[in-house]
């Protein structure tokens, strides 16, 4: 009877299946086509026949395409890598103590980038050198495919350049807003008093402040902010406009009220018998934070510094505003190369840049998505 009741009616079914239908149309089928388009010619990329997009004839002409067999192993090579990062690694970083375990991810997805990047852009081209001749029908190019342009944004545009600069905004926008947000949401979670509360409204109305706002307060402190700092470090006070650690600072401003938030329902599902436990096993307050409620936390404190990755990494307006052109981040970077008036080369290098940036974004979700799913069932669920 259970079971009957818990079954889908056909029609929910259908209206289900139509508006995952719907989201493929607009949101992932745009992504797969400008992937598309990064790896043909101009010719091609801009064609107004579907197939001649798909298939590259003029990139096919220029000499650059793959094989059947090249697409078989590329397929394979991506169907490995997926299953090896969503099935292995979560159980090779259980084997490492829980208090060194985050090394360990950080680790985990830095090799698996690099490893993808040489595996798609190294190995498999080299391999497919030796073996198309030896394949026959087969090792026939059928499809345009081209990486000249991602080579041409990444070594002649300097996009390696920006997307360190993201990194760095992105890592340190991360780092302090889990700092912060786990002993600020741990406090507020575990105390219930009126202070706490209005805290966290405070915080609430802070966070729907429009983010111009703030980068408008913030902008004539980093203007002057040489002078400043002049009377502590002397000439050596650094002019913060213009540099990394000014958008770190109004990012994590904004992003600070969602993680204390977020964090704090978190620490409101762990039982606090676990910290009286603690206690009574002779740890203080902060020892008991550290090594019985952190270790639990984790898939929160993964889910959460996920969000976190995702303002740091996605945003335009700050970084647009508060950085100069050599420390200027990815997103207002490809904005700036749409926006000229370019070339049809130009604009296709534009989209290979696009496409670039969502590939970090890929890694991140394979690496931890037991964590996301487990953190975000956390949250939903009060234990």
């Amino acid at each position: 009877m259970a079971t009957a009741l818990a079954r889908q009616p056909v029609s929910l079914k259908l209206l289900s299946s139509g508006f995952l239908a719907l989201w493929c149309l607009v949101a992932a089928f745009p992504i797969l086509w400008i992937a598309v388009m990064s790896v043909k010619s101009p010719v091609d990329a801009f064609d107004d026949r579907f197939w001649n997009v798909v298939t590259g004839p003029a990139t096919l002409a220029n000499g650059s395409g793959v094989s059947v067999l090249g697409i078989a192993l590329y397929l394979a090579a991506c169907w490995g890598m997926v299953r090896l990062v969503a099935r292995q690694m979560p159980s090779l970083i259980g084997q490492i103590p829980p208090r060194r375990r985050w090394i360990g991810w950080v680790l985990g997805a830095a090799v698996v980038t690099l490893g993808a990047a040489l595996v798609l852009f190294v190995l498999l081209p080299t391999l497919l050198a030796v073996l198309n001749p030896l394949a026959g029908p087969l090792g026939r190019d059928v499809f345009g495919f081209t990486t000249e342009h991602y080579r041409t944004v990444w070594i002649e545009r300097g996009f390696l350049r920006n997307f360190q600069n993201s990194m760095i905004v992105t890592c340190g926008v991360v780092l302090v807003s889990l700092t912060v947000g786990t002993l600020a949401g741990y406090g507020l979670a575990r105390s219930g008093s009126t202070l706490a509360f209005w805290i966290l409204i405070i915080a609430l109305v802070f966070r729907a402040l429009p983010h111009s706002v703030l980068v408008a307060g913030y902008l004539p402190v980093f203007i002057n902010s040489a002078e400043i700092l002049r009377p502590i470090l002397g000439d050596a006070a650094p002019t913060l406009y213009g540099k990394p650690l000014a958008v770190i600072a109004v990012l994590v401003a904004i992003n600070q009220p969602f993680t204390i938030w977020m964090l704090r329902s978190f620490f409101q599902n762990i039982p606090a018998d676990l910290d009286e436990a603690a206690r009574v096993d002779g740890c203080t307050h902060f020892q008991a934070f550290r090594r019985v409620i952190m270790p639990v936390m984790w898939p929160g404190v993964i889910t959460t510094g996920l969000f976190s990755f995702l303002l740091g990494y996605n945003d335009f307006l700050v970084t647009s505003l508060l950085l100069d052109a050599q420390n200027q981040t990815m997103v207002p970077a490809i904005a700036g190369m749409f926006n000229r008036e370019t070339t049809t080369t130009d604009q296709v290098v534009a989209v290979a840049a696009a496409v670039s940036i969502t590939a970090p974004l890929f890694i991140l979700v394979m690496v931890f998505q037991r964590q996301i799913v487990s953190g975000l069932t956390a949250g939903a669920v009060k234990g």
